[in-house]
C-alpha cells in the first residue's frame, strides 16, 4: 500500500554503501523513518532532496515486517537554506529536534510537534540562532506534552518569570521583539535545564553547545 504525507526530515543515517534511513516527523503519521534505496548514486531520483531539516512531500510503501518504509518519491518543498550556511542555527535546530525524538513515539500523530518543528525553522531563518528561540521550544513543547511548568509557583526572578510566561504563550513571529538579560539567559537556562531533567529524565546530548555564548 502506498501511503503519501509531508514531512521534515529529523534525521539521516547510512544504511548501505548507497542507501540511506531518513527519519521524518510529519503531521498525521508522526515520526516515521523510510529507506531510500540507492540514494547516493550519481543519478538516484532522490539526490539533493533528503538532507537534514529539508521539508517536502514524500511517498512510501509501508513494511509488514519491520518499522523500515521503503521511501518511493520526494518533492521539495523547503531546504531552509541558512542551516547550511550558520552553524549556530544548524545546533539549535539538530537540539531541538533530538529532544522531540527523545519525548515522542513513533507512528503517533504529532500535528503540534510538527507545527511547532516547522515554527522553530522559520523563525531560524528569519532571526538566526537566540537562545530564546530553544527556550521557547523547550517550553512549548513541554506544553504540548502536557508537562509545562508551573511558571508562577516557580523560584524565577519576577523579570525572568514574566520573560518565561511570553516565551511560552507567544507565537514565533512575537519572539524576535524579546531581548533578554545574560542574567535572564542564564537563570531560565539552568530551571529548564533541571525540568526537563526532572520530567524526561535526560536531556539529549547538543544543548550546551547551541546555548554557549557566540565568539
Amino acid at each position: 500500500m502506498i501511503e503519501t504525507a509531508t514531512g521534515v526530515v529529523l534525521r539521516t543515517r547510512r544504511l548501505t554503501e548507497t542507501s540511506l534511513i531518513i527519519h521524518w516527523i510529519t503531521p498525521s503519521l508522526g515520526r516515521l523513518a523510510t529507506v531510500a534505496k540507492g540514494a547516493l548514486r550519481p543519478k538516484s531520483p532522490f539526490r539533493g532532496k533528503l538532507d537534514l531539516f529539508y521539508r517536502a512531500d514524500f511517498s512510501f510503501s509501508r513494511s509488514r515486517r519491520s518499522d523500515l518504509h521503503n521511501l518511493l518519491e520526494v518533492s521539495l518543498r523547503e531546504t531552509y537554506p541558512v542551516l547550511r550556511q550558520d552553524l549556530d542555527c544548524l545546533r539549535h535546530a539538530s537540539y531541538c529536534a533530538a529532544l522531540v525524538e527523545h519525548a515522542s513515539e513513533t507512528e503517533t500523530p504529532l500535528p503540534a510537534i510538527y507545527e511547532l518543528i516547522s515554527g522553530l525553522l522559520q523563525y531560524l531563518g528569519a532571526h538566526g540562532a537566540q537562545p530564546q528561540a530553544i527556550f521557547a521550544f523547550e517550553l512549548k513543547l513541554l506544553s504540548e506534552l502536557g508537562l509545562q511548568p508551573d511558571l508562577e509557583q516557580s523560584r524565577l526572578n519576577p523579570g525572568t518569570r514574566l520573560l518565561a510566561q511570553a516565551l511560552a504563550g507567544k507565537d514565533w513571529s512575537g519572539l524576535a521583539r524579546l531581548s533578554p538579560s545574560a542574567a535572564q539567559v542564564t537563570e531560565l537556562r539552568h530551571f529548564l535545564h533541571g525540568f526537563l531533567i526532572c520530567h524526561l529524565e535526560k536531556i539529549p546530548r547538543g544543548r550546551d553547545t547551541a546555548l554557549a555564548p557566540a565568539d
